[in-house]
This record gives structure tokens, sequence and C-alpha cells, in this order.
């Protein structure tokens, strides 16, 4: 028995495996119920059936050009989309920075604050200039957002 189911696999690796050797298979049923498959039929079967491999159809097909220009521009289309969706996720993580970085530099640094006859202090025009650099950086964030996002559409 198991060499009858032995015999079966590799029968049908052959046939499934390798189209290109194809070839008639004999299928001999002996009178004491075995089956025994051959090149060539077993003198003395009971019965015989004659195998044909069905090389035609291999499920393997071949792109035609339109196809693979098809296919390219499907790629190209979904490499720019996912460039432009790259685009917009650095322009935000860039404005969301520029925004955080805004309260955050509210507070005077060393060096920015001048001491006055009174013995009091005041903001020195370092701290106004940073001031306005970090605000800047917001508004050059936030166009830099709207201008790629307008291109993505």
């Amino acid at each position: 028995m198991i060499r009858f189911f032995l015999r079966t696999a590799i029968l049908a690796a052959l046939m499934w495996g390798a189209p290109s050797w194809a070839q008639v298979v004999y299928k001999s049923i002996m009178p004491d119920g075995r089956i025994i498959y051959s090149e060539k039929p077993v003198p003395g079967a009971k019965k015989v059936e004659e195998i044909v491999p069905q090389t035609g159809n291999t499920g393997v097909q071949t792109t035609t050009p339109q196809e693979q220009k098809q296919l390219q521009e499907l790629e190209a289309r979904r490499k720019r989309d996912t460039d432009r969706q790259s685009q917009i996720q650095e322009a935000e993580k860039a404005l969301q920075e520029a925004e955080a970085a805004l309260p955050a530099g509210k507070e005077p640094l060393p060096g920015e604050r001048i001491g006055t006859a009174g013995g009091g202090s005041r903001l020195s025009e370092a701290y106004f200039e940073r001031q306005k650099a970090l605000q800047t950086a917001v508004e050059a964030a936030r166009k830099r957002l709207e201008e790629v996002r307008a291109a993505a559409n």
C-alpha cells in the first residue's frame, strides 16, 4: 500500500512538475484490484486507462507590452503618491517643531537682559530678534506645508 502511494506521488510530481516531459501514462487495474501506473499497459490487466497530461494551459502567462506599460505607470504613480505623502508628513512635523519652539523660547536666555539705572532689568534687542526668528520659522513651516499639500492635489 505504501508503494502504491509512493508511486502515485512520484507520478503526480512528474506529471505536474515538468510539463515538458509530458507523455501518455497508462493506469492498469489488475484482476486483484491493484492499480499500476506505467509507460505501457501492463499485460493481464482487467482494465487499462490512458492518461494524457494537459500541457497546454500551465497557468503561466506572459504580459503584453501594453500590460507592462500599465504596470510601470501604476508603480510610478504609487511612488509619486508615497513621496508626496512623505513630504506632507515631513512638513507637518517641521511645523509642529516650530510651533513647539515658539512658547519654549519665551523665557529670556542668559545675556538677553540689560540692567537699568534703577537696579532693574529690561529685555535686550537680541531677545526680540530671537522671538522674531521663532515666529518667522513658524510662518515658513506653515507656508511650506500649504505648498506641499497644494502640490499633492
